[in-house]
């Protein structure tokens, strides 16, 4: 049977808890993972090894936190995000919400594009698949 968003929501809440050791109720589907929840690099990591274990699935590198966009000088100049860096980091996070994040695509802003709501919209459309 299909999770529902509402169960994959509670898997990632629980997971997050046990990774960062936070609150429940800090774990919102708007909370930033290192804003807002304190995530570090070295987090991410963890992060996505407990959701693989979670939920049974494979995250490639790279494909749930894109790293390899910031050092292409195609992509990045000036410290924002060329219109062409902006399509592909887009095209490689369909899962997150660049509403805001487009008005100022500064490189330094790209860790409030990983909120929970972006890790819940990735787990559904992997297991979807």
């Amino acid at each position: 049977m299909a999770m529902s968003r509402r169960d994959i929501f509670d898997s990632v809440q629980e997971t997050l808890v046990d990774a960062l050791a936070v609150e429940p109720e800090e774990v919102t589907e708007e909370a930033t993972l290192t804003g807002d929840l304190g995530a570090e690099s070295i987090d991410f990591l963890d992060i996505v090894f407990r959701l693989e274990k979670c939920f049974n699935i494979k995250i490639p590198r790279g494909e749930l936190f894109p790293d390899d966009l910031l050092n292409n000088p195609d992509y990045v100049s000036n410290g924002k995000f060329t219109p062409a860096g902006l399509t592909q980091i887009k095209k490689a996070m369909p899962h997150a919400d660049f509403s805001t994040f487009e008005q100022d695509p500064d490189v330094n802003r790209m860790p409030d594009l990983f909120t929970v709501k972006t890790l819940v919209n990735y787990i559904e459309g992997k297991l979807a698949a």
